[in-house]
This record gives C-alpha cells, sequence and structure tokens, in this order.
C-alpha cells in the first residue's frame, strides 16, 4: 500500500464500488489555500521556525462562546492520580503541511493554534506527571478491502490516510503521513506515554484505550487531538458512555472546512451540550500545573 503523499494519486479501488478519489481533497485543497492565503503563510512560519500560535483573534471571535448561555455551564476537577490526557491523532497527516489533508484542515489548524497547543498540553501533562494516552489512528492493506464505508472513510482510504504495511511492519513509517509530528515525539516516545492499539472509523470502541486508562485508575480525561468533529467527538462521546468524565481543548483540536460545512464549528457546538468542561489550552495548562 502506497504511503506518499503525492495528492494527484488515483482513487483507491474500492470492494464498495464508491467512486471518492483524491480530486476532492485536491479541490478544497485549492480553495483554502486561495481564501486563506494568510492563514497558510502563518503556518508555513509555524513549521519554519517552530514559534508558538495560540488561536487566532478572528478564531476566538467566530467560535466565541454565546454571551448569555441557555444551558447550565458544567465543569471538571482534575484529580491527581486519576486524570490523564488522551490525544487522539496527533499525526502527520492531519497536523502538517505534508499531510494528505491538510487541503481541508489547514485553515482550521492554523487559526487555532492546534500543533503548538497540543505541544504545549503534552508539555504541561510530563511536566506534572500527568499520564499521557494516545489513541492513534492506522490503516492496514486489509482495512482497504472492507465491502461498506461511509463518506470520510472512503476518502481516507482513496487518500492513503495513515497507511502502513501492515500492523507488525513499520517499513517507511519514519516522516510518513502515520507517523507523529516531529515535535511531539519526545514526549509520546519516552517510554512513559501509553500508546494505545489503533481505532479504526472514529471512537475508541475497538481499540483497548478504555481498557488501559481503567488498569491506570483513571477516570477523568483531558481530550485533544484531530479531528473536532470526527475522532475527537467520538471519542468523547464513547468516553461518556462509559462513565469517564471528559474535558475537551477546544483549541487543541481543529476540523475540516469543506461545502459540506465547517467541522470545526460543528464540534464546537456539541462539545458544549455534552462535555464536563470545554477549555482553552492556556486554561488547560494552568489547571494541570497546579493539580502536580
Amino acid at each position: 500500500m502506497a504511503t506518499d503523499h503525492d495528492h494527484t494519486r488515483p482513487s483507491h479501488p474500492h470492494a464498495c464500488g464508491c467512486g471518492t478519489t483524491a480530486e476532492t481533497v485536491d479541490l478544497a485543497r485549492r480553495r483554502v489555500l486561495a481564501g486563506a492565503a494568510g492563514a497558510a503563510a502563518a503556518g508555513a512560519a509555524m513549521a519554519a521556525g517552530g514559534v508558538a500560535s495560540a488561536a487566532t483573534p478572528e478564531a476566538r471571535a467566530l467560535y466565541a462562546d454565546p454571551e448569555t448561555p441557555g444551558l447550565p455551564q458544567i465543569d471538571m476537577e482534575i484529580a491527581r492520580g486519576r486524570t490523564a490526557l488522551v490525544v487522539t491523532d496527533p499525526q502527520i497527516d492531519f497536523l502538517s503541511e505534508d499531510g494528505v489533508t491538510w487541503g481541508v484542515v489547514g485553515e482550521s489548524v492554523t487559526e487555532q493554534g492546534t500543533v503548538d497547543n497540543i505541544e504545549r498540553l503534552f508539555a504541561a501533562a510530563k511536566a506534572a506527571g500527568m499520564p499521557v494516552f494516545i489513541s492513534p489512528h492506522y490503516y492496514y492493506p486489509h482495512d482497504h478491502k472492507w465491502n461498506f464505508e461511509g463518506t470520510l472513510e472512503a476518502t481516507m482510504h482513496a487518500i492513503g490516510m495513515f497507511d502502513r504495511p501492515g500492523p507488525l511492519d513499520l517499513t517507511g513509517f519514519d516522516n510518513s503521513g502515520a507517523d507523529w509530528m516531529p515535535q511531539y515525539k519526545k514526549y509520546i516516545e519516552d517510554g512513559e506515554t501509553v500508546i494505545c492499539s489503533p481505532h479504526k472509523v472514529y471512537s475508541p470502541a475497538q481499540n483497548d484505550l478504555n481498557l488501559q486508562l481503567r488498569k491506570r485508575g483513571i477516570d477523568k480525561v483531558i481530550l485533544a487531538g484531530m479531528s473536532a468533529n470526527l475522532c475527537t467527538q467520538a471519542h468523547l462521546y464513547e468516553l461518556l458512555e462509559l462513565g469517564f468524565e471528559v474535558a475537551v481543548v477546544r483549541d487543541a483540536t481543529a476540523g475540516a472546512k469543506v461545502p459540506e460545512g465547517d467541522g470545526y464549528l460543528a464540534a464546537i457546538i456539541n462539545f458544549r451540550m455534552v462535555a464536563n468542561g470545554v477549555w482553552w489550552t492556556d486554561d488547560a495548562v494552568e489547571r494541570i500545573a497546579r493539580s502536580a
């Protein structure tokens, strides 16, 4: 299975006969680059210079909470020894300009400062001795033989997202779309972070995140990572159903912007309605430090 990031590659042959191609992503990429040149330049500067980039004022205003909430305002308290940081899909295909989804998520990632905000959470958790768990996303050749798929499953398979040659094979993994963002490796590969088995669609229903958390006595989760209305939101729902308290870090995630809608906006609305807390990274880092 190819793991290159050629955005012009032909569609992947699906057993379901769906016609999704990488061309859809190319069109969205051109939309983002044409409509958000400033955001793209900011993202390039961030990648090249490593300068911390928080959510832009424009993004904070666009996705601001209502001045007069209509729902009860719930919050979560960090309990030392019972709280963990969980990060979904901190991988190149979602968070790097070299990733196959940058054309549709790059605008949101850039305006939220997602890449740096995730790193700030990693650093804060490690400094506080808070357990860190990664719920990654990988696809192997047998996953490309599914008989049916949803819209974005078909898209991910068509563009070779998160592809690896096999569950026991790391050939070509380094710096591929399935690999971690380079700046996260010192946190993820420190011998302490728990790297769970991969989830396959969106939620952790099919991986061992719940088991790993429960075996460590964790019942509260600080949730971040990609992608806001897909894997991050699905992890939120699944963890809530399993009896965890979950606070989502709103600017340590991002979503696709496509003609069908703004995935980040959809997620923020749902986060407000169901999470036990919706925090900014600044707030989350401060709370984690205080819990040490």
